[in-house]
């Protein structure tokens, strides 16, 4: 039997993150190098990265360039969300889209049980995830078809 999938099962790992005084510039350009829509923002500490903070491309659009804010004059932790939604490692993925949908975001962070970073779990993950879980269970009854074909032709 299958365990039912984590939001450390699903969440991407390789996280992109930033520091409380990176410039919105460098931040877009990290955005752009990496292809993702957002950072999330570190402190470091002794065991690891501790999340503080995430900004989006829509915060940047939003915030600063719809704004007509000098987007020279700012760093992250200026637009940043400061309360990042965060879930467990061990949290069930039903568990993770519910706290996505509570909280109105595409993306949580995923941490460990000291809190710190362990990755970035976006719906675009849940969506694969589903998406294959679906494969799964169309190659079920194809085969199923299958083998009540050769059973009973």
């Amino acid at each position: 039997m299958y365990a039912p999938l984590s939001a450390g099962d699903l969440c991407t790992r390789d996280t992109i993150v930033a520091q409380r005084m990176t410039s919105l510039i460098e931040a877009a350009r990290l955005m752009r190098e990496h292809h993702v829509g957002s950072l999330v923002i570190v402190e470091k500490s002794p065991g690891g990265q501790v999340p503080v903070g995430v900004i989006t491309d829509r915060d940047l659009v939003t915030a600063v360039l719809a704004s007509d804010v000098d987007v020279h004059a700012l760093w992250v932790d200026d637009v940043a969300n400061a309360e990042p939604v965060t879930v467990r490692e061990q949290a069930s993925m039903f568990d993770a889209l519910a706290l996505m949908r509570t909280k109105g975001v595409r993306r949580v962070i995923v941490t460990d049980e000291r809190g710190l970073l362990q990755g970035v779990l976006a719906l675009d993950d849940v969506i694969e995830a589903v998406a294959e879980q679906m494969q799964a269970i169309s190659k079920a009854l194809t085969g199923g078809r299958s083998v009540e074909t050769l059973r009973r032709p």
